[in-house]
């Protein structure tokens, strides 16, 4: 790719594609997705680059989110990562265990709150979440915070279930 949306391509398809792949949990959905606001860029360049790419992804998530629910399928929000070449299997099930309690945590945040998680775990500044989510920026910090300790909350409340379930 050449011209302004080859750079844009170079610089924010592999943090876009691991951030859409957090929240969709499908790489290849992650992908797809992540071609389609390339695509968008393409129509209607960007002014504002970075924040505008993740909003869009974000949206397009969303929407697809609601069309599943409206054809009654379950969208699917993590595909396990590879394991390490020789992982042992207990250490394999334990951290499959995790993943599960991070995922259904997250599960239990608002979207709004998840989003902004999964923006700062991809190095967004306090401006770009706001720009992205369209919150003021003041209340980035709030909303992190908040959704920080709802994730904990949910988290230890799902490893207290899963301890009584084994």
């Amino acid at each position: 790719m050449t011209g302004p949306v080859g750079e844009l391509f170079r610089e924010y398809h592999a943090s876009l594609v691991r951030m859409l792949t957090r929240r969709t949990g499908d790489v290849d959905r992650a992908e797809e997705i992540a071609q389609e606001v390339f695509a968008r860029a393409v129509a209607a360049p960007p002014r504002n680059p970075r924040p505008w790419l993740f909003a869009v992804a974000l949206n397009l998530v969303r929407e697809e989110g609601r069309r599943e629910v409206r054809q009654q399928r379950r969208l699917v929000l993590y595909k396990a990562e590879q394991p390490a070449a020789f992982e042992a299997p207990d250490d394999a099930m334990e951290r499959g265990d995790r993943q599960a309690l991070v995922r259904a945590a997250l599960d239990q945040l608002s979207a709004r709150d998840r989003d902004a998680l999964l923006l700062k775990a991809e190095g967004f500044s306090y401006d770009d979440i706001a720009a992205t989510l369209g919150l003021a920026r003041g209340a980035v910090g709030t909303t992190l915070s908040r959704a920080r300790q709802k994730l904990v909350e949910a988290y230890r409340a799902g490893e207290g279930r899963h301890d009584i379930a084994s």
